[in-house]
């Protein structure tokens, strides 16, 4: 390692030199409380920003060990150093001059959820942050006095100011450590009282847009109806009061624009814990939960849909069903069994999304068209046995069909955003109505464990061993069997990733929420695609593997490099799986 004052001398050396002499700077230099690593160096003013890296010992930084002693609280406090450093630096943003990207500054920028970033990392050593830095040029000649104010002055002030304990506001920290807390612990209730969510008193549910994640000023606080409220005495919160939805079937009913699908979508991101102040902190829904909806168009790969799809009349098997082009139902009922695969233990749907002839067959339809002439069974007719028999809630929306009153456990009605408890009064009601009951449809099957993908273009009789296996050439477990050139991968935004020639088309994935998560899994896909993971393995075990891989070595592991790690996020298993089965091979 080199002294800070070896960096500055070669920095002056290469002033006014052509913009590649950047490329002498990396390597790692003592700036005496923190170590500052040049990791990676931009071709160019105008290409993609230098990767830079801080580590600052835990000895030199002084916070706390309570604050980061447990993977929740250790989760929240890097979370909140990342959006410090956001803050802090955005104060010296192109402060330093020059063309394309010279004297920018930039971290990964959260939201409102508290994800596991690249960013940030607190180990047993100390704390390290990743970051961009794009290095002062006037064309393509270097300006390195530019970058040396960023580095010898703008950058210390921001190091000091995040990482070292004693710069920071009194209790602040402490306070997301706090909330942390809080919240494994709530999460720890569901378990225990049977719940599949909770919604505080006092949230605040609606956002400001359709396009933003702030709570919406002047709206209606969320309020528990009283034959559904829990009380919960937080570890470190006064006593929290709040709505208790239970395992089973419930139904989210109400007129247009009163909050039915407001509620749903804070459900939605419940998933997720939430900062102080979103208004959702106190929203905690089963970290499984898994947003179902109809998307047209979708590749679908040896999924067994027959619980809900059967006796085509081109007898096309559903067993293993396979299309390019899904229809809505067909790619609802993919979803599910996908679902069931992925472990999820809650499925929550928006009736506006749905396949209308998936979700529901009124009464006088299925007295025309009979059940043997029907190849679709209706989820409706499975939503029971789906939770009875596989362990597996339903939390649904609903405004247009009374049938799914039969099957609800708990009916919720939203009257302009406040929720009512109507259950007793509609299962009176329609004890007496008489007509409309639904009954389970027979042949209740889950599918079978152990689906495989097909990858086109790959030698599925290979020989190597791979992952597991007693042959030779192997790096930490893995096939060495690498491509002497990498698959090139590119992200679009949250919604869209290409690696090679393929894209995969994640927009209907609701529950992926930030655009680091849909680099990380372009990441995991080239991960298994230059390891030949999809050929050999199971859908299940391929997410398993690429778990381990990560456990073990943090989502560097999957990228390659360290400092291509820098912009990751890692995704829930649910998006895993989802990215995986929309890649069409």
């Amino acid at each position: 390692m080199k002294a800070s004052q070896e960096l500055r001398r070669l920095l002056e050396s290469i002033d006014r030199k052509s913009y590649p002499a950047y490329k002498s700077a990396q390597g790692a230099y003592n700036f005496g409380d923190y170590v500052l690593s040049i990791d990676h160096v931009q071709g160019d003013p105008f290409a993609s920003p230098s990767k830079l890296s801080v580590f600052i010992s835990h000895q030199k930084a002084g916070y706390p060990a309570e604050l980061f002693d447990a993977p929740h609280k250790k989760q929240a406090f890097e979370d909140y150093l990342v959006r410090q450093f956001y803050q802090e630096s955005a104060r010296y943003n192109f402060k330093a001059k020059g063309s394309g990207k010279s004297g920018l500054i930039a971290i990964s920028h959260p939201g409102p959820e508290i994800l596991s970033r690249t960013a940030c990392e607190c180990s047993a050593q100390g704390i390290a942050l990743r970051f961009e830095v794009g290095f002062p040029a006037s064309g393509r000649t270097i300006q390195a006095g530019e970058l040396i104010r960023i580095l010898f002055e703008f950058l210390p002030k921001c190091v000091r100011q995040v990482l070292v304990f004693k710069n920071r506001p009194a209790g602040e920290v402490q306070a997301v450590a706090l909330l942390a807390e809080d919240q494994y612990f709530i999460r720890q209730e569901l378990k225990r009282l049977g719940l599949v969510s909770f919604v505080a008193d006092g949230s605040v549910l609606p956002r400001e847009s359709g396009v933003s994640s702030r709570p919406m000023k002047g709206s209606v606080a969320f309020h528990s109806p009283e034959s559904l409220r829990v009380t919960l005495q937080l570890p470190n919160h006064k006593t929290l009061t709040g709505m208790g939805i239970r395992k089973g079937i419930t139904l989210i009913v109400g007129g247009g624009y009163h909050g039915k699908s407001t509620l749903l979508k804070a459900l939605e991101a419940g998933v997720y814990d939430h900062i102080a102040g979103d208004g959702r902190e106190y929203v905690i829904t089963d970290d499984t939960a898994l947003k179902l909806r109809a998307e047209d168009g979708r590749s679908v790969r040896n999924v067994d849909i027959s619980m809900f799809i059967n006796d085509l009349p081109n007898k096309k098997d559903t067993l293993c069903f396979s299309t390019k082009d899904a229809s809505g139902s067909t790619s609802q009922a993919a979803a599910v069994a996908e679902g069931i695969e992925s472990g999820s233990r809650v499925f929550l749907i928006d009736e506006d999304t749905s396949a209308t002839n998936f979700m529901v067959r009124d009464d006088l339809m299925q007295h025309i068209i009979s059940r043997s002439k029907e190849p679709i069974t209706p989820f409706i007719e499975r939503a029971r046995d789906l939770y009875e028999k596989a362990g597996i809630s339903t939390v649904m929306v609903a405004g247009s069909s009374g049938a799914y009153f039969y099957i609800a456990d708990t009916i919720i009605q939203m009257d302009s955003y406040i929720p009512c408890d109507i259950t007793k009064s509609t299962k009176e009601f329609c004890a007496g109505y008489g007509t409309g009951a639904v009954e389970a449809a027979p042949g209740f099957k889950l599918p079978q464990k152990g689906r495989k993908l097909t990858v086109s273009g790959q030698n599925e009789g290979s020989q190597n061993p791979g992952w597991g296996g007693p042959g030779q050439g192997r790096r930490n477990g893995l096939d060495a069997d690498w491509r002497k050139e990498r698959i090139k991968v590119k992200v679009y935004g949250k919604d869209s990733l290409q690696v090679g020639k393929e894209t995969v088309d994640l927009r209907f994935v609701e529950q992926l929420i930030d655009g680091e998560q849909t680099h990380a899994l372009a990441q995991m896909l080239r991960f298994c695609l230059e390891h030949r993971l999809l050929e050999r393995y199971c859908v299940a075990d391929t997410v398993a593997l690429i778990q381990k891989e990560t456990a073990k070595g943090g989502l560097t592991a999957v990228s390659g490099c360290s400092y291509a790690a820098m912009g990751l996020c890692m995704p829930r298993t649910q998006e895993i799986f989802a990215c995986l089965n929309r890649f069409r091979g």
